[in-house]
């Protein structure tokens, strides 16, 4: 979640010890592996296996001990969390290099953060922006008028178009359904450089489907309200509590799930796994690499193998001050540093952590740069707006999900044809396997998704 590239020339080994890499977090260290494997020793309940100590994984196996059922994950990376991964920084700044946001609508992170007394904070930004090389501050830009206007009334017409009408815009990319509405000039370049950063690429990728459907349904700051204080992997960290660290074996590559009976799992390191039930979380590239025996249906491995993730890099910098003034900054900008915004709001101190969040093309760009590079294309945005910063900058990490061995991309990204029609073939059950993750949620990159598959995945192998 891994193509490292630490800018504070911290090796990988020391980084793994400094980051907090569950999100806040210790790493849970591999049990030595029972006889029973985690499960009760008499064998009185049935057991089931969660492939992902991702939130999807955890919140499905927390799902299982609660119906009384045994569980257990299996987890090839050294670290639960998944997707999410908190870092903490030499200046004791918790920042996230994965997911990030928890929206006003997530009612299922919200449940559970109430449930284990874990605060949420306002993570909402005014944006700023660069376009052109001209620097307008939040509040000062918009859309023209006339297409707020018609946007508007196109997202109310969605909202009441019948299913099969909503399908047709599959067939459409964003961009071009913008552009056959009337999207034209600054307008369509602001779509371009603002929606990008959702999906992860550019909006000629996305289903228009896909696009609409969460513009329609999100909340006013497109689900960017809240953050986890001390950081989004405390919630991993609950709920490995209560599913029960001796539960949780990181480290364990799936190699082979054999269903021709109940469930027989072998990792790559030799040791295998039975149960009755198995929830597969792990994202389509990973699962590529499975052998299934019998093997997936033909449809649900061509689904697997077509869907693609979303190519993101986060470039942090620690800055020994918040130059950019206010807390609730963020800017959008028509360079190679696509997105800006303030990492470290709500965490006291004169210094603070910007982060260069960039997608697509530019993500790659930036996460095969060499640092000097990197932290120079990021000056010569900003400096014209806001001074030097070269004796300002402490310390930075960079972290590229397109090249991350697990999932090679940061969430799900659903082209043209394939959210009505790739989505219910991958959630498709197979024999005693069902499957959860944020790729077969309603909206794709949220903990949200993850934590609602998981549950429902859960309860549909309880009933």
């Amino acid at each position: 979640m891994s193509k490292l590239l630490i800018y504070n020339q911290m090796d990988r080994r020391n980084f793994i010890k400094k980051s907090m890499l569950v999100g806040a977090g210790a790493v849970i260290a591999s049990n030595p592996l029972s006889k029973a494997y985690g499960f009760s020793p008499i064998g009185l309940n049935k057991k089931a296996i969660c492939i992902g100590a991702g939130f999807a994984g955890l919140a499905a196996a927390y799902q299982l001990k609660l119906k009384g059922w045994d569980v257990l994950i299996l987890e090839s990376r050294n670290r639960i969390g998944g997707r999410v991964f908190s870092h903490l920084t030499p200046e004791n700044h918790v920042i996230e290099l994965g997911a990030e946001w928890v929206g006003a609508s997530h009612s299922r992170l919200i449940e559970l953060c109430d449930q284990f007394k874990l605060k949420l904070n306002n993570n909402q930004f005014d944006t700023h922006k660069i376009y052109q090389g001209q620097y307008t501050p939040a509040g000062k830009w918009s859309y023209s008028k006339s297409w707020e206007e018609k946007f508007q009334s196109l997202l109310e017409n969605f909202r009441q178009l019948p299913d099969d009408e909503k399908k047709e815009l599959d067939q459409l990319d964003w961009w071009r359904y913008l552009v056959n509405n009337g999207c034209s000039d600054t307008d369509l370049d602001l779509h371009e450089l603002i929606d990008s950063t959702d999906f992860g690429e550019s909006i000629r990728h996305v289903s228009a489907s896909a696009a609409i459907e969460e513009y329609a349904e999100s909340s006013e700051k497109n689900e960017m309200d809240f953050k986890i204080e001390g950081g989004n992997g405390k919630l991993a960290e609950k709920l490995a509590e209560q599913i029960g660290q001796q539960n949780i074996y990181l480290s364990h590559t799936v190699t082979h799930i054999d269903q021709k009976e109940k469930v027989k799992i072998t990792c790559s390191n030799g040791k295998t796994f039975e149960a009755d039930k198995l929830i597969c979380t792990m994202p389509t590239f990973a699962m590529q690499k499975v052998k299934w025996s019998p093997e997936l249906p033909t449809e649900k491995t061509k689904a697997i193998n077509e869907l693609q993730y979303a190519r993101i890099n986060k470039h942090a910098m620690s800055f020994s001050e918040r130059f950019w003034k206010e807390e609730n900054f963020d800017l959008i900008s028509d360079e190679t540093s696509h997105y800006f915004y303030h990492a470290t709001k709500n965490q006291k101190g004169p210094s603070g952590v910007l982060i260069s969040y960039s997608i697509g093309e530019k993500a790659a760009i930036f996460g095969n740069r060499a640092k000097e590079k990197a932290v120079q294309d990021v000056f010569s945005v900003l400096e014209p707006h806001f001074g030097s910063l070269q004796n300002k900058l402490k310390s930075q990490v960079n972290y590229y999900w397109g090249t991350d061995k697990y999932s090679m991309g940061a969430y799900a990204l659903y082209g043209v044809n394939q959210w009505h029609r790739l989505r219910p073939i991958l959630s498709e059950p197979f024999l005693h396997t069902h499957f959860a993750g944020e790729h077969l949620a309603d909206w794709q990159g949220f903990m949200e998704g993850a934590l609602v598959t998981g549950k429902e995945a859960a309860n549909q192998i309880t009933s």
